[in-house]
């Protein structure tokens, strides 16, 4: 399971359910009026931190495999859900297992699914490789498990020797290899 660090946390909701059940055990409530309200406290949970400034690393296997900066970030942790929303402009860099920094990515926001080990980028989506292959979207998935980028919606690539655009994309995350499922484009061959 990946390790995040998010900088500058503030956690209000920790602060607002403690007073609650500080004033619930202060109150002359039945033990059934209390029950209910705890099983209602506990169903809807909702754990919340906000930051400013974001800066997030993921670290894999004791490196770092992804840096991401934003300008606000809210992450939910429920039972059954722990997501980080991410404000932009998000700036990504992706590293080899040299610590080489092999991908930056731009978007307006972006999403990581903790439970899915998954970054989302949205809005205006440009991914640019060392080898200067370019990247362009409004929706791009990465996900950590198979370390493969992909879309469903249109994107458009562009490499030094050729351009290809088409809707359905997947691929590695350095562009050297990706399959285009409706592709559309002009391929210069020597």
């Amino acid at each position: 399971m990946p390790e995040i660090a998010i900088s500058a946390p503030t956690n209000f909701a920790l602060l607002i359910i403690f007073f609650l059940l500080a004033s619930l055990s202060c109150t002359d409530l039945s033990e059934y009026d209390e029950g209910q309200i705890r099983s209602t406290m506990h169903d809807s949970l909702i754990i919340t931190t906000e930051s400013w400034d974001v800066q997030m690393t993921l670290m894999q296997e004791g490196r770092t495999r992804m840096f991401i900066e934003g300008s606000h970030a809210i992450n939910y942790q429920a039972k059954d859900r722990k997501h980080t929303k991410i404000d932009g402009p998000v700036y990504v860099q992706l590293f080899d297992t040299a610590g080489v920094v092999e991908t930056e990515a731009w978007s307006k926001r972006a999403i990581y699914l903790e439970d899915d080990a998954e970054f989302e980028l949205y809005d205006s989506v440009h991914v640019r490789t060392i080898d200067d292959r370019h990247l362009y979207s409004e929706y791009l998935k990465w996900s950590q498990d198979t370390d493969r980028i992909s879309s469903p919606y249109f994107v458009t690539i562009i490499t030094p020797t050729d351009s290809i655009s088409g809707r359905g994309f997947d691929g590695l995350t350095d562009l050297s290899f990706y399959n285009i499922t409706e592709p559309r484009g002009r391929l210069v061959v020597d």
